[in-house]
């Protein structure tokens, strides 16, 4: 029997802002413990999009799979963050496919066309909603996260859909969890106008417009959602990250308001375009192999 000595990935050492261009998983082995403060994220949904890229989450032949391969990351994710660290997860929901391989293309939403869809999940019919986010939530929460606020995030400008037996669907879900029973959590770097004018603590419902980006294929993380969890659960010059960058809007987020971040991407078209909009040199990307 051929054996081979199996060595832990060497450590990177932080100095700076920096993208890392690989599987998320594997990016995340090369990271300090508990060198992060805050997490702002969000994965792929399941069964919504195909990026077209080998390796990618989201397109998963079972939910369970989905949820479990997230599970895994986030629990690498668990042993970056800090201590007193708190993680932000935004996740969309979704429909059964019906067993249908395909999704049609929707006149008002071309980009919801798919060749390939996974099938309905067991224990669930034609149509169901899959519940998702609150299906991810419980597996953190068991897998020893804190779930401490569910936040819904509200979209008036949502993307139409072409539906006429239920209501268009106009939100998403933004948890907050956090590492340890007691974490950093300041409430009053994002109090919000109260009805008599004074301020008053931030409430759970978000009323934020959807942000298109030029050059990215599907919608992109909204400024103005990622500020609020930035500003209450770090401080100046701690790092941020974001294990799906994309384009790059965590980093755009940071920059504004002084934190250092670090974000994990797959998709080197998506580099590209995350390099262009923050200004980074090549010297900035660390290409993570396999």
């Amino acid at each position: 029997m051929k054996r081979e000595k199996i060595s832990k990935p060497e450590i990177l050492s932080l100095t700076g802002s920096v993208i890392l261009e690989g599987d998320a998983l594997h990016a995340l082995n090369r990271l300090p413990s508990e060198s992060i403060q805050c997490v702002v994220t969000s994965p792929p949904y399941w069964g919504l999009r195909d990026y077209g890229v080998e390796g990618q989450i989201g397109l998963e032949k079972s939910l369970t799979q989905f949820i479990h391969k997230l599970v895994t990351i986030f629990s690498e994710i668990k042993r970056v963050i800090k201590s007193d660290g708190v993680l932000w997860l935004n996740i969309g929901d979704g429909y059964t496919s019906g067993n249908r391989g395909y999704r049609a293309p929707d006149k008002k939403n071309p980009a919801r066309a798919m060749s390939v869809r996974p099938d309905t999940p067991s224990g669930l019919k034609p149509k169901d909603l899959l519940g998702i986010p609150w299906r991810l939530a419980f597996a953190l929460q068991d897998d020893g996260w804190y779930l401490r606020s569910d936040i819904i995030w509200q979209k008036p400008n949502a993307m139409p859909e072409s539906v006429k037996d239920r209501p268009s669907r106009s939100h998403e879900y933004l948890f907050m969890f956090s590492k340890s029973q007691k974490y950093y959590y300041n409430r009053n770097a994002i109090k919000e106008p109260g009805v008599n004018g004074k301020l008053r603590n931030r409430r759970s419902v978000w009323s934020i417009n959807t942000q298109p980006f030029p050059g990215a294929h599907f919608a992109t993380f909204p400024t103005n959602l990622i500020e609020p969890c930035i500003l209450a659960t770090t401080h100046r010059d701690d790092y941020v990250l974001d294990p799906f960058f994309g384009t790059g809007t965590v980093g755009v987020a940071c920059q504004v308001h002084q934190r250092k971040y670090i974000g994990i991407e797959l998709h080197s078209e998506y580099v590209s375009l995350a390099m262009e909009r923050l200004a980074l040199l090549e010297n900035n990307i660390i290409r993570v192999a396999v």
